[in-house]
C-alpha cells in the first residue's frame, strides 16, 4: 500500500497518473489524502482509495496510514504561518502516524542546499529542511527528493509573458542554477516508491539537464514563444512590500526574501549534477509542451 499526499498537485498529479499506470502490476494498492475528492478525476477516483481531509490532521493520517507501506510526503506551504510553524508543525502528526502505524519508507518532497553555507539561513529551503530532520529520526527509511526551483513557477507569469513580454523575480540575470519539471520529481518519486529495496536516510537531487539563467530563460522562452520575452529583476524590499500587500503572513514572506537571497548567492550550486542526478526534461521542451498553451490561451 502506497499513500500519496497532495495527489492533485503539480508533483502529485504526475506522480499518481506514473503509479496508476506501474502499481497493479508490483501488486500495490494506492491511497490518496485529499480535501476535495472532486478535483480528481473520475477514472482515478475508482481505482484509488480516497481518505478525505488534510494531511495534517492527525485523525486523517491515522486513517490513511492503516496498512501503509510506502508514503509520498509533500508539505503545502501555508502563507498565515511563521516557515517553521508551517512546515515543522504541519509535519509532526505524521511523525507520530509513521511510528503508530511501522510505516517503513517515506519519499518527501525538499530542496537543495543542505551542507552549503547558505542553508541555515534560506527561509523556506531551510524549514524544509528541518522537516527531513524530523521525518528522519522517526525511524523510517526516509529519501529526500533535493530540488532546486521548478519550471512550473513561471506559469504564474503567464500573463505578464503574454501581455508585455516580461517575466520577473529577484536573482542575478545572468546567475545560472539548475532548473526542474515538476514531471520529472514525480518520476524519481515513483521509482523509490515502487522499488523499496534502499534503507537508512539520503537525499536524492533532481537537477533537469542543464543550469540555466534568466537570460537564458528568456532566450529560450522567445524562440519557443515566436515573441520577444525578456526579463526584468526586482528588487528584494519590493518583493517584500507586495507580498505582505497581498495579506501573507510577514514572517512567511519573509522566508519567500531570505530563499530567494540564498538562491542568488548560490544556495542550489552545492550539488554536481551527474547521470544519476539529472533529469531528461529540458526547458525548450517544457516550454513547447506547457508554457506555450497557457501563454497563448
Amino acid at each position: 500500500m502506497i499513500v500519496i499526499t497532495a495527489p492533485t498537485g503539480n508533483i502529485g498529479r504526475p506522480l499518481l497518473s506514473r503509479l496508476l499506470e506501474s502499481a497493479p502490476a508490483a501488486g500495490e494498492e494506492l491511497r490518496v489524502i485529499v480535501r476535495d475528492p472532486a478535483r480528481l478525476p473520475d477514472a482515478v477516483r475508482g481505482r484509488v482509495e480516497v481518505v478525505t481531509g488534510s494531511h495534517g490532521d492527525a485523525e486523517v493520517l491515522d486513517r490513511a496510514f492503516a496498512g501503509a507501506d510506502a508514503v509520498f510526503w509533500l508539505v503545502p506551504p501555508d502563507a498565515s504561518l511563521a516557515p517553521y510553524d508551517g512546515f515543522s508543525g504541519f509535519t509532526r502528526p505524521a511523525v507520530k502516524a509513521l511510528a503508530a502505524h511501522g510505516v517503513g519508507h517515506v519519499v518527501g518532497v525538499s530542496a537543495l542546499g543542505r551542507g552549503t553555507p547558505l542553508a541555515d539561513r534560506a527561509g523556506l529551503v531551510t524549514a524544509s529542511l528541518a522537516v527531513d530532520d524530523l521525518i528522519a529520526g522517526s525511524g523510517v527509511a526516509y529519501r529526500a527528493l533535493a530540488n532546486p526551483s521548478f519550471f512550473e513557477n513561471l506559469l504564474e507569469e503567464s500573463d505578464s509573458i503574454r501581455d508585455q513580454g516580461v517575466f520577473t523575480d529577484v536573482v542575478d540575470a545572468d546567475r545560472k542554477a539548475p532548473l526542474v519539471a515538476t514531471a520529472d520529481i514525480a518520476a524519481v518519486a515513483a521509482g523509490l516508491l515502487l522499488d523499496r529495496s534502499w534503507t537508512g536516510i539520503g537525499d536524492v537531487p533532481v537537477l533537469g539537464p542543464e543550469d540555466l539563467s534568466p537570460n537564458d530563460l528568456a532566450r529560450i522562452m522567445t524562440a519557443q514563444l515566436g515573441r520577444p520575452v525578456r526579463y526584468e529583476r526586482r528588487p528584494l524590499d519590493e518583493l517584500f512590500t507586495t507580498l505582505v500587500g497581498y495579506g501573507l503572513n510577514e514572517a512567511f514572506v519573509q522566508g519567500i526574501v531570505d530563499m530567494k537571497r540564498a538562491k542568488d548567492e548560490g544556495l542550489d550550486a552545492g550539488v554536481a549534477r551527474t547521470p544519476d542526478t539529472a533529469s531528461p526534461t529540458g526547458f525548450a521542451q517544457w516550454c513547447a509542451r506547457t508554457l506555450k498553451p497557457a501563454v497563448l490561451a
